[in-house]
């Protein structure tokens, strides 16, 4: 593995009931869990085919008996009172690690694969940033070569304003940015049907 590349993965300890919350209201908390689970296990298998270092940010405790290798990842614990302070900390863990570049992805769409991840890390040989657009306004992967802490700052998450806000924080401070396709989150009845993502409705 280089040196130079630092894949993040954010994922929440899978609880039934806790993960999948909007998606557990149709289909039930447990059908939810069971997809959730099947989403995680997706994109852990997806990041081992990276070039990349890669670290594991779990949401309430790091779960040293779970599936995941702690051969191939390292595991952490996410610090900070919203998602924006808990990506800013995981960021500036990183960076002060000594990585390069640094790509940032959650657990919750089944389409990003090992090309797209290769894909943003070549990007930031050229850019400031890349960004991965979700179809919900949000985005599902964020990447830079320098830490930018405005960009975690005054943004509105868990809406459809997170990915206007950010690009709007970007231009202010002339930041560079390449676009990686839009893709879909998996977080509701809705997402899960456009997807039609046979595995994740199997069992």
């Amino acid at each position: 593995m280089t040196e130079e590349n630092l894949l993040l993965i954010f994922i929440k300890n899978p609880e039934p009931g806790k993960v999948k919350t909007r998606l557990a209201a149709t289909v039930g908390p447990e059908k939810a869990y069971q997809i959730y689970l099947k989403l995680l296990s997706l994109t852990i298998d997806t990041a081992m085919e990276v070039d990349a270092d890669r670290q594991v940010w779990y949401s309430s405790y790091i779960d040293s008996e779970d599936s995941i290798s702690e051969t191939d990842f390292k595991k952490r614990k996410q610090v900070g009172k919203n998602l924006g302070a808990r990506m800013l900390h995981a960021f500036k863990s990183g960076f002060k690690e000594g990585y390069d570049n640094i790509v940032i992805i959650g657990s919750d769409c089944p389409d990003v694969n090992p090309v797209l991840l290769e894909q943003a890390f070549n990007e930031l040989s050229e850019y400031d940033l890349v960004i991965g657009p979700s179809a919900d306004g949000g985005y599902y992967l964020l990447g830079m070569n320098k830490l930018q802490p405005e960009l975690f700052r005054d943004i509105d998450w868990s809406t459809e304003r997170v990915l206007k806000q950010t690009l709007e924080k970007a231009k202010s401070i002339s930041l560079s940015v390449a676009s990686l396709p839009e893709l879909n989150d998996i977080d509701t009845i809705e997402d899960l049907e456009k997807a039609d993502w046979d595995e994740a409705t199997s069992n």
